[in-house]
């Protein structure tokens, strides 16, 4: 019996130099993984990557364009007839805990020839958990339920090329935060779905995304930007006013909640780019996947 081709996968790993301890961890697990062919690029985003493994493309950017640019530069430096039929996106503190995770993720993608995108499970590689906000499921008490989803944890994502190119890649301009979920709706608005395999995990620190200056007012600012982009009109208002409404009960500094709604009206002055709202079709999907595109 004939055994099958090794899969090609493009890793795309972003650095700005701030890691000297994870970085070169993440990338020795990555280089050592088995049974794919495997090219990797780093970009260095803002800077000139220290730390390059022999054999690993570099892309050196003279500013920081954010991670979802950083991450299309990565991309587009893979491209042509050489490229990988998957890409895989890594954030430089994650790290593979066995060296055939990819080639997992590949099977995976194997056995749902529907999905554009096959999500692991993130664990904290101390604690073994899983918080909640990477589990892309709305029910995110146990991740360790596979299943179809309709959102990622676009930190480590194993991506189809021929799809990520269809939908025109991560949206650039968003600099941080909720890219994935802009991404996964235009993937499903394309046709495809995402599958969560939680039994394929992958090691990340479980930090606080609050320690970024700006993360109240870019999740706010970006939460809007997705649902102009997206959503059919009537969605839209909908869709912010629940997050307005969750945001309220969940935030209960008044400091950060006037910051947060800082970057809501950020959001609505414009900014978002063009708008490609998904068809009801796929709002139908979305609903019957588990997740109607309004929360």
């Amino acid at each position: 019996m004939t055994s099958r081709p090794k899969a090609t996968v493009d890793a795309v790993v972003l650095t700005m130099n701030d890691r000297p301890a994870e970085f070169p961890r993440a990338m020795a697990s990555l280089l050592a993984q088995q049974d794919i062919d495997l090219r990797v690029v780093i970009v260095g985003n803002g800077c000139e990557p220290d730390h390059v493994p022999d054999g690993v493309a570099v892309v050196a950017l003279p500013e920081n364009l954010g991670i979802p640019e950083g991450r299309n530069v990565g991309a587009d430096a893979l491209a042509g007839p050489d490229a990988g039929e998957y890409i895989f996106f890594f954030d430089n503190d994650a790290h593979l805990p066995d060296t055939h995770v990819l080639a997992r993720l590949v099977d995976q993608a194997r056995q749902h020839p529907d999905a554009a995108y096959i999500q692991p499970r993130i664990a904290d590689p101390d604690t073994g958990i899983t918080v909640r906000r990477w589990v892309p499921q709305l029910r995110a008490g146990d991740p360790t339920r596979p299943g179809t989803v309709t959102v990622m944890a676009e930190g480590v994502v194993l991506v189809r090329r021929a799809a990520y190119e269809q939908a025109g890649g991560w949206p650039g301009h968003y600099f941080l935060y909720h890219e994935g979920l802009d991404l996964s709706w235009r993937l499903w608005d394309d046709g495809h779905t995402g599958w969560y395999a939680p039994d394929i995990v992958i090691h990340h620190p479980a930090t606080d995304p609050a320690r970024h200056a700006l993360y109240l007012r870019l999740v706010a600012r970006n939460r809007v930007w997705v649902a102009y982009r997206r959503l059919p009109a009537p969605l839209i208002p909908i869709y912010l006013t629940a997050w307005v409404l969750i945001t309220v009960a969940r935030i209960r500094s008044r400091k950060a909640l006037a910051t947060w709604f800082t970057g809501f009206r950020e959001g609505l002055r414009g900014g978002h780019g063009a708008r490609r709202p998904m068809s009801w079709r796929t709002v139908w999907r979305l609903t019957r996947a588990g997740r109607p595109p309004i929360v």
